[in-house]
């Protein structure tokens, strides 16, 4: 048996196998750079599902982390800092929201938003006692907890961890109608990804966000868009949801928000929503903390002074351009907007194989939902470097024809 790398052969050993990472340790990052331990580099397409959207170890933000690192870091939010209410209200500006609670991860953006839809629920829709329903869809990627794999309708994420909590109801993603069907006098809310992500890159017919969002407002039912992935920039809108010129009730936020340096999210809704929880109802040890909303802040910043949402909806157009153009049986589809992008190839062909290969040029991404090669690289990605990245899938694909062909 071959020897592995003693740095994968530590993390086997001491680490639980939850992930199955491509056979590469990475020690360092630079823009959409990064470097293993040999010294070879690659181009990150992955840039960690969106956090690093602005790059690794942007200048600006590491100059922000180092300067707050060296004053003030963690406090009990049973106290102000100087950080937090500049924060939330820049981004509230910014979303068109009127307030934002801070929390750490996306699924814990995720978990304060199921609390605080059923708490509206009850106290202002009028549902009765325990009875709140919250709508999601097939496909869906919501977080890891208890309550997010409970509504997934991917067996492996649920298989071993029940029970689950009652009151969600699943439908089929894609379809309005079917959204109007399960609403009843108890449901609460609609939570919905506006480009699934997991679930393979799958980009909702256009106008069904729109009339989710009538159906929602006819029956009082607060829609609420899953934007941790696709916001800040990802999709070519600053929002993806805004690709239709809508405003649901209630946005989670993640990943990006913290500039690829420490983990930040929020959940945002209006003064309405918001205002149903009272101290002690809901926290965090560290959401809010105010190196987190000193380089959240910053990576905002960022974002806008940079132009990363234009350049993102500028260059995502090339890419899939470029992609689409690509000629080869094993291409079924190139789906996705702005820089969020989904390349489906052929089932008889292992994705995990191509991107394998693609290692073996200097890029890195992974596989999405078995079929799917996922490109999502961070948003400052330049056109070179895309173009980089469509001359390896050539011959990536061509090697993989040729292997095909002779049996190999």
């Amino acid at each position: 048996m071959p020897m592995l790398n003693p740095t994968i052969e530590c993390e086997l050993l001491y680490g639980a196998h939850n992930y199955d990472p491509l056979p590469v340790v990475l020690v360092r990052g630079e823009g959409v750079y990064v470097w293993d331990d040999a010294g070879t580099r690659y181009i990150d397409m992955m840039s960690a599902y969106s956090a690093v959207s602005h790059g690794h170890c942007h200048p600006k933000l590491i100059r922000v982390l180092q300067e707050q690192a060296a004053k003030l870091n963690i406090v009990s939010r049973a106290f102000y800092t100087d950080k937090l209410g500049a924060f939330l209200k820049h981004i509230c500006e910014l979303t068109d929201f009127e307030k934002a609670l801070p929390m750490n991860t996306g699924a814990e953006a995720v978990e304060t938003a199921l609390k605080a839809a059923r708490k509206w629920a009850y106290k202002v829709k009028g549902v009765a006692k325990d009875q709140a329903e919250i709508i999601a869809c097939t496909g869906n990627f919501h977080g890891r907890t208890i309550a997010t794999v409970g509504m997934s309708t991917v067996p492996q994420y649920k298989d071993g961890f029940g029970p689950f909590p009652a009151g969600f109801n699943v439908i089929p993603y894609g379809d309005a109608a079917e959204l109007e069907k399960a609403i009843t006098k108890n449901t609460a809310a609609f939570l919905v990804e506006p480009i699934k992500g997991e679930g393979g890159i799958i980009v909702p017919p256009l106008g069904y966000l729109k009339a989710c969002a009538e159906i929602c407002k006819k029956h009082n039912v607060l829609m609420i868009c899953d934007e941790i992935q696709t916001g800040l920039g990802r999709t070519g809108k600053l929002l993806a949801y805004q690709h239709e010129d809508i405003k649901p009730d209630a946005i989670v936020l993640g990943k990006a928000l913290g500039g690829g340096l420490v983990p930040v999210s929020l959940f945002l809704s209006r003064k309405e929503v918001m205002d149903v929880f009272t101290p002690g109802d809901h926290g965090s040890t560290f959401g809010g903390n105010p190196l987190a909303a000193a380089v959240g802040n910053a990576a905002l910043h960022v974002l806008i002074e940079d132009n990363l949402v234009e350049h993102a909806a500028k260059l995502g157009a090339y890419f899939k351009e470029q992609l689409k153009a690509i000629r080869s049986p094993l291409i079924i589809d190139v789906r996705g907007r702005g820089l969020l992008i989904g390349l489906e190839v052929d089932e008889r062909y292992s994705t995990h194989d191509i991107c394998l290969k693609l290692l073996m040029h200097g890029v890195l991404t992974k596989e999405t939902h078995r079929t799917v090669i996922r490109f999502a690289p961070p948003l400052i990605i330049t056109q070179s470097q895309i173009d980089t990245v469509v001359n390896a899938l050539k011959l990536v694909f061509t090697a993989v024809e040729a292997e095909t062909r002779y049996g190999l």
